[in-house]
């Protein structure tokens, strides 16, 4: 193989291996800061009951559900919070530490954001609450409406309840 042949073949080779490393480098980069979303039920059984699914212990994960009624527990001299979430089975508790949004209640659905530390215990880093009444996630509103009553709009006809009770006023 002639010097010209040699030198082209080695910077070609070369530029392979830093277009490998540099690919590897983003796909290791990714994995990391991905957050996958699961239901309560998928945190304790896996994904579609499979338990080769369920998220690891220390594992980054968005949990999103309904704050269990009677629950929610908070520390007098910290901003810590601890609640249970659940969605039509087993809950799971969510601890945070912060300033929580102000539509969250309980019976409200809520996404926590944060890394699992026990199989049913999730350090928050992060709690959003659901800013319309109406809306649901689609996967959950058809797990919750195999157990609970449907929610949404459906519910009310057409009719809010502000225009319910405006039309209460005018009939008086």
């Amino acid at each position: 193989m002639n010097p010209r042949r040699k030198s082209r073949l080695s910077v070609v080779l070369f530029v392979l291996l830093g277009v490998a490393v540099a690919s590897a480098l983003v796909l290791y980069a990714l994995r990391q800061n991905i957050d996958l979303f699961y239901t309560p039920s998928e945190v304790i059984y896996g994904k579609n009951d499979d338990a080769d699914q369920k998220p690891e212990v220390g594992q980054r994960i968005r949990v999103g559900g309904m704050v269990v009624a009677g629950t929610v527990e908070r520390d007098p001299k910290s901003l810590k919070v601890r609640f249970d979430l659940n969605d039509i089975g087993p809950s799971i508790s969510v601890e945070y530490e912060g300033i929580l949004p102000d539509l969250f209640r309980e019976g409200q659905g809520i996404v926590a954001q944060g890394i699992l530390k026990e199989p049913t215990l999730l350090e928050a880093s992060e709690v959003l609450a659901k800013h319309d009444e109406n809306y649901v996630p689609p996967d959950l509103e058809k797990q919750m409406q195999k157990v609970h009553k449907p929610m949404g709009v459906s519910d009310l006809k057409g009719e809010s309840e502000r225009d319910r009770q405006e039309k209460m006023k005018e009939g008086q």
